[in-house]
């Protein structure tokens, strides 16, 4: 017992693991609230209207992530070395996640008969308005966290989001009566909206002048032109694997009925919260190997080990127990969802190899490696699961993921052994037996 509370207590005072095990507190509070949110949904609303709430926040998380997304990678990467400009940084980052989401969301709304039955609640002034609003302010909530992290503040994340997620489910059971037609989705954003506040607060109030100051007035921030030439790269990427994220679902959602994708969704999303958990470390890594490049291989190998380490005996648990699972919310919910929830846990497996791989291109300011992996990974996904569509419905999502992250991680593999064994090629970088190891 001793030796283990010893091993936590030097790992948390790792940053890479201090930042990432943050990162994986935060995915579990949210997973375990997120789970508790639906159920209550579940329970207080009816099928019809469950699913088209999900479809209405899956919609508004793709418009508000269009840009806000693509930043998370260069406030990653810049944020850490960004000195004076910070403020600047994470401003410039608000403003132009939310300015795209919104045209994005506008141009949605005005197309919005070719979007399907499902999507036509937001018809009228004040439901468009509403979502436009909201997905303004999940631009800026998105982008928080990645502040948050980018500064070395990332267990502040968690505590931010179980506040969030409290008070979500409570406003979630007020409204079901006074909003029945509705009430998710407004549950979902007014919270989001009054959690900016305090937030943002601490980031420019408490965060960012502490790191200002931590790094000297003698510190020269990158340039403007930098950021920019590491987005030109990055971003077209990142809009790639948005479409993985959000950009399926829609479509899924276009294509089935209300309920039907209700249940899609639901195993689609505790899939996606395993996923979560390999980008968790990932993200970690991008941070530190902008701080100290010398040890990013030593870094690359301790992520590696901790991420599977982590996520194997959760998918192990997801293949096992999927229907169990479900079934806590209906026992249609496992009939339609255990398949997709075991095939995309196991597509995770790959997926580890792939974000450590991508988080040390980004420490490394390799862009156009990046992008080119990313959209590649995008347009087998998508390909794959619309020529699957057909013969396997919603589980074509499962197999698509699974066989384009598979080929993916077969084809960096080598690319990232070289990453991994950098510190053994004679270049300057920490060794396995250095202090801190893990």
């Amino acid at each position: 017992m001793s030796s283990l509370r010893e091993k936590i207590l030097r790992d948390l005072s790792n940053p890479l693991f201090r930042q990432g095990y943050a990162l994986m507190a935060n995915t579990v509070v949210t997973g375990t609230l997120g789970m508790g949110y639906w159920l209550l949904a579940a329970h207080f609303y009816t099928p019809e209207e469950f699913g088209r709430g999900q479809a209405v926040i899956t919609a508004m998380r793709l418009f508000a992530s269009l840009t806000a997304l693509g930043f998370v990678g260069a406030l990653a990467r810049f944020l850490p070395v960004a000195g004076r400009r910070t403020p600047e940084l994470i401003l410039r980052g608000y403003g132009l996640a939310a300015a795209t989401g919104g045209v994005a969301a506008l141009g949605f709304l005005l197309t919005l008969p070719l979007w399907g039955k499902t999507y036509s609640v937001l018809a009228g002034f004040g439901p468009g308005l509403f979502f436009l609003a909201s997905v303004l302010v999940w631009a800026v909530f998105t982008l928080q966290d990645v502040v948050l992290t980018g500064l070395r503040k990332a267990t502040w994340v968690p505590v931010n989001n179980l506040v969030f997620g409290l008070v979500k489910m409570g406003l979630l059971v007020a409204l079901a009566s006074a909003l029945p037609d509705g009430g998710i989705f407004v549950s979902w954003m007014i919270p989001t909206a009054l959690a900016l506040i305090p937030v943002n607060w601490l980031i420019f109030g408490v965060v960012v002048p502490r790191h200002v100051k931590s790094l000297g007035a003698a510190h020269e921030p990158p340039r403007l032109r930098q950021i920019g030439r590491f987005l030109a790269g990055d971003f077209p990427g990142t809009l790639s694997i948005l479409a993985i994220v959000y950009l399926v679902p829609v479509v899924v959602a276009t294509k089935v009925g209300e309920a039907t994708f209700g249940r899609f969704s639901m195993a689609h999303t505790l899939a996606s919260m395993i996923e979560l958990l390999a980008m968790n470390m990932a993200v970690s890594l991008t941070v530190e190997g902008s701080f100290d490049r010398s040890k990013l291989a030593l870094n690359c190998r301790r992520a590696l080990r901790r991420g599977f380490m982590i996520v194997t005996p959760i998918i192990v648990v997801a293949i096992i127990g999927a229907p169990l699972i479900l079934t806590v919310f209906g026992a249609e919910f496992a009939d339609e969802g255990s398949t997709l929830l075991r095939l995309m846990a196991l597509a995770v497996l790959p997926r580890v190899l792939i974000e450590v791989y991508l988080s040390a291109l980004r420490a490394q300011s390799h862009a156009r490696t990046l992008a080119l992996v990313q959209i590649g990974l995008a347009v087998l996904v998508l390909v794959s699961t619309v020529a699957l569509f057909p013969s396997f419905g919603v589980n074509a999502v499962g197999y698509g993921l699974l066989f384009s992250e598979l080929l993916v991680a077969l084809l960096i593999f080598g690319n990232l052994r070289k990453i991994l064994n950098f510190g053994e090629t004679g270049q300057p970088t920490v060794t396995q037996g250095s202090s801190g190891a893990a």
